[in-house]
């Protein structure tokens, strides 16, 4: 034994270790040598059943060991008590290591058919070696080094390499458009050749996909949060009364437009009712969006995101079908021929659409106040902006318009009584302070190229609370009111 070992030793006695009883399978295997007596690799190797190499790992991993000299060899050695304290500091490494056999062909064949018919139905390759290893009894990292190896030796009966191979991102689409028309994915999966489980995933996917983009912008209300908001909020819409007079259909309008009439128009209570309910359902459908984990997403969250925002929906084309008739009452004077009223109606109907999203039902008003304002107002930059472009093509040389006698109103008179309306507004603003007329501004969106913003938008633009923002509202309108009653200016919509 040469000097190394011995200052090993002694250092060893030096920091008197504890004699401990090693657990289990291991009691036992050191009481055949003396109190630190000195072991070869080989004598460890077979102590603990393990290979060569797993005993060189130990070393790395803090197994102390010295050198001895036999026969005229250098060897590694190591002491008794430095064994028995690595086994004490990492007795479930040992054990693993115990533990481990080398791999049979009929273990490796057991590995790869498992592999295989984990693939066939469907799962991940980090699903696969994860499941024939707990199923092996095998490391992660033995499972995916055979599986490799079995990928190069045989690239025709590749397993993780077929894993990998992923479906396009129209084949996604594709797949999704299928089960949005009803098709189960077993049905699916079976059309394309492709596992159920990898079908399932793609639909899964493209759901949160499409859950995060849907627009969920909702009018907020304390109401939503009060106990049992959901069963009152989403019960049935109240009966109109029988005795409410039906409107005659007005008798200059083509077929289409005079459908529109045979819906009923919506009461008070119920119009309150589609509003509370539509906000609601969308202030759901954010709230369960907010919980949702990307990653691992249940079907069931995913249900009732669905179903929540599909409800809300439905609830809006009922809001829209009640009032398609009032963008017909007020585009239809603007318009010069039928051709001209449909693009009219068509761009009156997406302004109604938008004042559906920003009109704030607990403010009391009716909705087709709001509306009304919001149509007309686009709708005479719609003229304003087609005067501008026919200008711009106009060549003289249309003589058949000098020689018609016209019996339409004048659109220039139109477009005139407007501005001519907006200068009366104008001066109506100047009786508000500067907070009132920002206030009334960005509420009604009077500004050219804005929309209306909702109370808690311009709160946060301007820092105060919502509730704030309200107050100063009804008294800018009161003021308004008063200044228009005494100057003998008709007030559009809420304005």
């Amino acid at each position: 034994m040469i000097a190394n070992l011995n200052r090993t030793h002694a250092k060893a006695n030096e920091r008197n270790y504890p004699r401990v009883n090693i657990r289990k399978p291991f009691d036992g295997l050191l009481s055949g040598f003396h109190e630190d007596c000195v072991l070869t690799i080989d004598d460890v190797s077979e102590m603990f059943d393990v290979s060569a190499k797993t005993v060189t790992r130990w070393r790395d991993d803090g197994l102390v060991a010295g050198k001895l000299e036999e026969d005229g060899r250098v060897r590694t050695g190591f002491l008794q008590s430095s064994v028995e304290k690595f086994v004490r500091q990492n007795p479930g490494r040992v054990q693993r290591g115990s533990s481990f056999r080398r791999m049979t062909d009929d273990e490796r064949c057991e590995i790869i058919e498992s592999a295989e018919k984990l693939r066939h139905e469907g799962h991940t390759a980090a699903e696969i070696v994860k499941a024939v290893a707990h199923h092996s009894a095998r490391s992660v990292e033995t499972i995916r080094y055979t599986l490799k190896r079995h990928d190069k030796d045989h690239p025709e009966q590749a397993i993780l390499a077929k894993v990998a191979r992923e479906i396009s991102k129209k084949q996604k689409q594709i797949i999704y458009a299928e089960y949005r028309k009803g098709d189960s994915a077993a049905t699916i999966a079976g059309n394309r050749d492709l596992s159920i489980a990898k079908v399932r995933r793609c639909i899964r996917e493209l759901r949160v996909e499409r859950i995060l983009e849907i627009p969920l912008d909702y009018i907020d209300s304390n109401e939503f949060r009060r106990p049992g908001a959901e069963k009152r909020i989403l019960s049935e819409c109240p009966q109109a009364s029988k005795s409410a007079r039906k409107r005659a259909v007005p008798g200059n309008l083509p077929p289409y437009l005079a459908s529109l009439y045979e819906t009923p128009l919506l009461t008070p209570a119920q119009e309150l009712h589609l509003f509370r309910k539509y906000n609601f359902l969308k202030y759901q459908a954010t709230t369960l969006r907010s919980q949702l984990d990307v990653t691992t997403p249940t079907s069931r969250l995913l249900g009732k995101i669905e179903r929540f925002y599909e409800q809300a929906i439905e609830t809006k084309n009922q809001i829209i079908k009640a009032n398609l008739r009032l963008v017909v009452s007020v585009v239809k004077v603007r318009a010069s021929d039928n051709a001209d009223l449909f693009d009219r109606i068509s761009s009156g109907n997406v302004s109604l659409m938008k004042a559906i999203e920003k009109f704030d039902y607990s403010r009391g008003f009716k909705f087709s106040t709001y509306a009304t304002w919001a149509i007309k107002r686009n709708s005479a930059r719609d003229f304003a902006d087609d005067m501008r472009r026919s200008d711009r093509f106009k060549t003289g040389r249309e003589p058949a318009l000098h020689e018609q006698v016209e019996t339409r109103s004048d659109p220039q008179h139109d477009e005139a009584a407007y501005r001519v309306h907006k200068e009366q507004v104008s001066r109506l603003m100047t009786v508000l302070n500067d907070r009132e007329r920002q206030v009334i501004s960005s509420r009604f969106g009077l500004a050219r190229g804005d929309e209306p913003k909702t109370l808690k938008k311009v709160g946060e633009e301007t820092g105060v609370s919502k509730e704030r923002i309200r107050q100063i509202e009804v008294r800018a309108m009161t003021k308004l009111r008063e200044a228009a009653s005494e100057n003998g200016v008709e007030m559009f919509g809420e304005i």
